[in-house]
């Protein structure tokens, strides 16, 4: 079946989830799949302890429902660990990646040559799938992308594929006149709000939707139309 964002008249778009398997079950039951496109964010790997579970389950949803996953820093890090180890294991284990690696069976009997080869071996359609993921989505006045957009080039779908999924002062404080909502994720609400707390920060036309999950924080899943925010839960 061909899948189209525009057969929907509401979106319901997923922060950052970052191997938080639970949570992100327990979102989806507030998803109307009849009504509302699935949108995620990206980062669904990394720190949290089911990445793999992660990764399957939004595959699973992007085959059979049409849901849409956004490239984010942390999708980029995996493909970079398993294409170059040598040259990104260290930046990789830094930024939380040990517990993806455990979650596709890695242990300390294993080498990472050993982990990349059945990763690569048994996971090839994931991969594939993670490789050729969008850097952003646009549906009516809306930008959904991971990190931010470069606000300061004459178009917006210029900015580096590095600042669509690592982008944060830049975007955060650069006014938005785009005539565009932009809703991204990748830096944590806590740090975006003044009173330093998980609520969804909203801006200058921007959305931020990084609860925190893999930190204690929320899960949210916000419920989106043309006119704006209609709804929004979290776990």
């Amino acid at each position: 079946m061909y899948w189209s964002v525009w057969m929907y008249n509401e979106v319901f778009v997923v922060g950052d989830i970052h191997g938080e398997y639970k949570k992100f079950k327990e979102i989806l039951k507030y998803w109307d799949s009849n009504r509302q496109q699935l949108i995620l964010l990206g980062d669904l790997c990394d720190r949290g302890l089911q990445s793999y579970e992660c990764f399957y389950l939004a595959k699973y949803l992007c085959d059979n429902y049409g849901a849409i996953l956004i490239k984010g820093n942390h999708e980029d890090l995996f493909l970079k660990f398993l294409n170059k180890t040598e040259d990104f294991k260290e930046n990789y284990i830094k930024n939380g990646g040990l517990k993806t690696l455990e979650s596709f069976g890695y242990s300390e009997n294993n080498t990472f040559k050993d982990i990349v080869l059945d990763i690569k071996k048994n996971n090839d359609k994931l991969i594939e799938f993670l490789t050729y993921l969008p850097n952003f989505y646009e549906w009516n006045d809306y930008i959904f992308v991971h990190a931010g957009v470069n606000l300061k080039i004459n178009n917006w779908k210029d900015t580096s594929i590095r600042d669509f999924m690592w982008i944060r002062e830049d975007f955060h404080f650069t006014p938005n006149r785009l005539n565009k909502t932009i809703v991204f994720g990748h830096t944590e609400t806590k740090i975006l709000n003044k009173n330093n707390k998980y609520d969804i920060w909203i801006h200058d036309n921007k959305i931020g939707i990084d609860g925190g999950a893999v930190y204690g924080g929320y899960l949210y899943g916000v419920i989106l139309d043309v006119h704006g925010i209609k709804d929004y839960v979290y776990v």
